[in-house]
């Protein structure tokens, strides 16, 4: 029996999950991407909050006229700014169940280019 989309990225979210765990020296950043918008928080799994986030949702990345891929790039450099500015410069990337190639992989390559490391 075939999965659907939604279990088959459940399914493997659960295999990222078992290795990848945020700490206050080095917490996860989770990328959540929806078919317009996308999404990333930067999580500390011990206290279990999150630090910082950012969203395609910001007034200037709305405005924007330009692919998706443009706009979770400039997500990318929104976060890195933002938890730089808290003092955060390494984070374990966390794909969240989603291909990494297109939007997923520009918005890491906007937060590489932000400063920050994965």
């Amino acid at each position: 029996m075939a999965l659907s989309k939604i279990e088959r990225r459940k399914k493997i979210k659960r295999r990222i999950r078992k290795n990848v765990f945020g700490t206050s020296e080095k917490p996860r950043m989770s990328v959540f991407r929806s078919n317009k918008q996308i999404s990333v928080q930067i999580i500390d799994d011990v206290q279990a909050r999150t630090v910082v986030s950012a969203s395609s949702k910001c007034k200037d990345i709305e405005s924007f006229k330009g692919t998706k891929s443009q706009k979770a790039a400039m997500v990318g450099k929104i976060i890195a700014k933002n938890a730089l500015e808290v003092g955060i410069n390494e984070v374990i990337f966390d794909r969240n169940g989603y291909l990494y190639h297109g939007k997923v992989k520009a918005l890491a390559d906007g937060a590489r280019e932000g400063g920050l490391k994965l």
